[in-house]
């Protein structure tokens, strides 16, 4: 395969991810993701500080539809 055609396909690729993240924004209520609180997360939680955003910790649900 040539550099060209790579390319093309990895420029369909991503284009095609942005397109059905898109979707879903448009088809959620409110445009919004439930439980994106970064203290769900191990990685990037190491230290199991509380959402900066709705406050919940690391063993809590996120409490972001309530804020």
């Amino acid at each position: 395969m040539s550099f060209s055609h790579i390319f093309f396909i990895t420029v369909f690729m991503l284009a095609f991810v942005f397109a059905g993240i898109g979707i879903k924004i448009l088809l959620k209520k409110n445009g919004k993701f439930s439980g994106t609180c970064a203290s769900q997360s191990p990685f990037l939680n190491k230290e199991g500080e509380a959402c900066g955003i709705c406050g919940a910790t690391a063993e809590e649900k996120c409490k972001n539809e309530e804020a």
